[in-house]
């Protein structure tokens, strides 16, 4: 895919994730506007080095395409949104275009097959549940499928309180079984978190 706008972040998207944003700079406005009336997806890239703001950041190879399902502009200038995780991506090229909107060819990454969760993994569940209990559609996007564990380990990765550099391995990794063996293992160390 050629053209894709990309958007570096200090965060995270996986497949099937809702990332919430407020877009104010021309840039991603413009970037918003053109992907709600092309119906076509943006590239969601984790910052290396830099901000979300003013320059150009350097961001990480592989991310994760996003398509705006919901927005709102309740002023002037500052655009609200809520996109929906897509497929996993690795940026091939890239260009800065003058208004300093990066814009990359990319090629899509293949998904391994969903598994369903492993007895193993019952206390990635257990947590799971729990916190779809508690907070349910203002997290996650529904059908909630505690049955898989690509969604199992990606809605975990997405909220448990990990380094974004962690959180960018967890979702490079190509099988979502060994997704959630690591997400397991550190549910199993002390001190870890139990929700929430």
């Amino acid at each position: 895919m050629k053209d894709v706008p990309l958007f570096p972040l200090g965060t995270v998207l996986f497949p099937g994730g809702l990332l919430p944003l407020r877009l104010f700079e021309q840039r991603y406005l413009e970037m918003a506007k053109a992907c709600l009336r092309d119906e076509s997806p943006f590239g969601v890239c984790l910052i290396r080095e830099g901000s979300e703001v003013g320059t150009p950041a350097t961001h990480e190879p592989v991310g994760c395409l996003a398509r705006i399902t919901q927005w709102d502009m309740q002023q002037l200038g500052l655009l609200q949104v809520v996109a929906q995780g897509g497929e996993r991506f690795r940026v091939v090229a890239e260009t800065v275009r003058p208004d300093g909107l990066v814009v990359g060819e990319i090629e899509l990454l293949p998904e391994a097959a969903d598994a369903p969760v492993a007895e193993r993994h019952g206390a990635c569940v257990r947590l799971l549940e729990r916190i779809v209990a508690e907070h349910g559609e203002r997290l996650f996007a529904p059908p909630f499928r505690m049955d898989s564990s690509a969604w199992v380990g990606a809605r975990l990765a997405e909220v448990l309180p990990l380094p974004a550099a962690m959180r960018q391995k967890l979702m490079e990794l190509d099988d979502p079984l060994q997704r959630l063996d690591i997400l397991q293992r550190l549910l199993a160390q002390p001190g870890a978190a139990r929700g929430g």
